[in-house]
């Protein structure tokens, strides 16, 4: 009997912390459920990759990547907070450059100005990649090139899709109130919602779907991933790859994604790009289908016809079992070999589009 009571005890907290607790987001409203329904990407009852992408992991994998994470991978971060090198925020100088610019914050984090609309693509800006503060992946540096607080006015929020890595609760509560506009895969709006962002702020958007922001074209195009911030939220939101148009440059951001074919049609729709910002970093043999290796970074920036190339998705958290400078080295290696053009700034070093001259120190040695 007390045994029952106890289960009964444990499913309980376990259902409110579900339900109740913030940060692991909300449902997706009626609205945005009619068109979740009437998605191509929707299929069954979850949002579904272009291909079949497996990710079935045997109880083997499991045990094998529990053993390797308590054994620890050498390098696996930074051995002082000051080896990553951060350069700080100007709003001023950022605010009265003319030049179209983007500021890398680390992991995916990517503060752009373009054609003058300031746009913030997956503000991940807390210690912790994690819905439990203290725990989970901490970030390697102690400072960020700027806090929140010291942020110009956000024309627009982008989001690739609801990991915790991507979607920060606390950063969304502190932003919200200086962004005009969040710009999301169909179904993210229910985070947003729940966490007080004005529904009137956020546009769903599906595959291949545009959006105009002050001047600028949004479109939302395919990626080879997944979704879901625990329980049984996975596939109920979409995952997207972005890209950004004026009337002077083309930008392409990844998001999170496995190889696959959508680069090159979304290159031969949409290409060439002055610069893209591709996944790079937090890969495995065991997740091939989910995320790339730099090789395979470097290959779909040349399906979609990149001109100049900035990995991302590394350099802050570590969420994979190799070293934290490998996807770089392997990134800068595979650029050499296919004659491409690879940005390499630290965190917070201005990146200005379309410039001859680009950062391409190799600071993480």
């Amino acid at each position: 009997m007390k045994l029952l009571l106890l289960v009964a005890i444990v499913a309980l907290i376990i259902y409110l912390i579900m339900k109740y607790y913030p940060p692991l987001g909300g449902k997706s409203s009626a609205e945005s459920q009619k068109r979740i329904q009437t998605s191509p990407q929707f299929v069954d009852g979850k949002f579904r990759n272009q291909i079949p992408t497996p990710m079935d992991y045997s109880l083997k994998d499991t045990t094998d990547a529990l053993i390797k994470t308590i054994k620890g991978t050498p390098n696996s971060r930074p051995k002082k907070q000051e080896s990553i090198p951060v350069e700080s925020f100007d709003p001023k100088a950022f605010e009265e450059s003319k030049e179209d610019q983007v500021i890398w914050f680390g992991h995916s984090t990517l503060l752009l100005k373009v054609s003058g609309v300031k746009l913030l693509i997956e503000p991940v800006l807390s210690d912790y990649a994690s819905p439990v503060r203290f725990f989970g992946p901490k970030r390697y540096s102690d400072k960020l090139p700027a806090e929140i607080e010291d942020l110009p006015e956000i024309d627009a929020v982008i989001i690739s899709h609801d990991h915790y890595d991507h979607l920060d609760y606390g950063s969304i509560r502190k932003l919200k109130g200086k962004v005009k506009q969040f710009i999301v895969p169909l179904g993210v709006s229910g985070h947003l919602m729940k966490w007080g962002v004005d529904p009137d702020r956020i546009k769903e958007l599906d595959w291949w779907e545009e959006e105009p922001v002050q001047g600028l074209k949004l479109v939302s195009t395919p990626a080879r991933h997944f979704s879901g911030r625990g329980g049984s939220s996975g596939g109920s939101t979409l995952w997207s790859s972005w890209v950004i148009i004026s009337d002077q440059a083309k930008i392409y951001y990844s998001g999170d994604s496995g190889y696959g074919p959508h680069f090159k049609e979304i290159g031969d729709q949409y290409g060439p790009f002055d610069l893209t910002l591709i996944e790079t970093g937090q890969y495995d043999e065991k997740w091939a289908n989910i995320h790339m290796t730099p090789e395979e970074s470097l290959q779909a920036n040349q399906d979609v016809q990149g001109q100049l190339m900035i990995p991302i998705h590394w350099g802050a958290f570590t969420l994979a079992l190799h070293s934290w400078t490998d996807p770089i080295e392997r990134a800068k290696r595979a650029a050499e070999q296919l004659n491409t053009a690879l940005a390499t700034p630290k965190i917070g070093e201005t990146v200005t589009i379309g410039a001859e001259k680009y950062p391409s120190e190799a600071w993480w040695e």
